[in-house]
């Protein structure tokens, strides 16, 4: 079975620089950073909320794309083009939406495992 970001734990070790505490504080607000990501994107698509949706997305890019989840960068970027270009209704952003959590879901799990 295919590890998801395998990488993950090295690039978490070389922003730490060795330092196991710091490397624990960095997984935990990474796990964190993802839940948080989840419940405020699934707040904003119940609510039909772009700006909501729009001020998580923002707040979590950096960490994506600094511990290179692109996955989720991809999917959100699609999420935001369908937003912008056919709103909240209709079966494109469900299936994105279906698409992202299952996306969250994994990174979530691989950086819990990383804690543990």
């Amino acid at each position: 079975m295919e590890q998801i970001y395998p990488e993950l734990d090295q690039r978490i070790c070389e922003i730490s620089d060795g330092d196991k505490e710091f490397q624990k504080e960095l997984t935990l607000a990474i796990y964190l950073g993802l839940l948080e990501l989840k419940e405020k994107y699934t707040e904003g698509s119940i609510e039909k909320n772009d700006t909501k949706i729009q001020q998580i997305r923002h707040k979590l890019k950096p960490t994506l794309s600094m511990f290179e989840l692109s996955h989720i960068i991809t999917e959100l970027q699609v999420g935001k083009n369908i937003i912008e270009n056919e709103g909240f209704e209709g079966a494109a952003f469900e299936v994105h939406y279906r698409s992202l959590h299952k996306k969250l879901d994994q990174a979530i799990k691989r950086v819990y495992d990383l804690t543990q």
